[in-house]
């Protein structure tokens, strides 16, 4: 599966366990992501409450779709979307 090709950004906070969960599941697939922590970025937040609608973390971008949370499921069937 060519994974590489996509852009992927994680919203994340610093202390969040799931939003490690997402990263570890993005490096062990050895897809390269651009991580934003939106405790350190406030203008990240409100971004990803106005895309999302939701005030959770991780939020993870694939191209433009945007995934809450952990769900392997998704995140997979994003990356053969295109």
């Amino acid at each position: 599966m060519a994974l590489k090709r996509h852009k992927v950004t994680v919203y994340t906070m610093s202390l969040c366990p799931v939003c490690k969960m997402v990263k570890d599941f993005l490096q062990l697939n050895e897809i390269p992501y651009e991580e934003i922590k939106i405790d350190l970025n406030p203008f990240a937040f409100v971004k990803i409450i106005a895309n999302t609608g939701m005030l959770t973390v991780p939020q993870t971008n694939i191209n433009g779709k945007w995934i809450s949370g952990f769900d392997p499921v998704r995140l997979i069937a994003a990356f053969q979307s295109k």
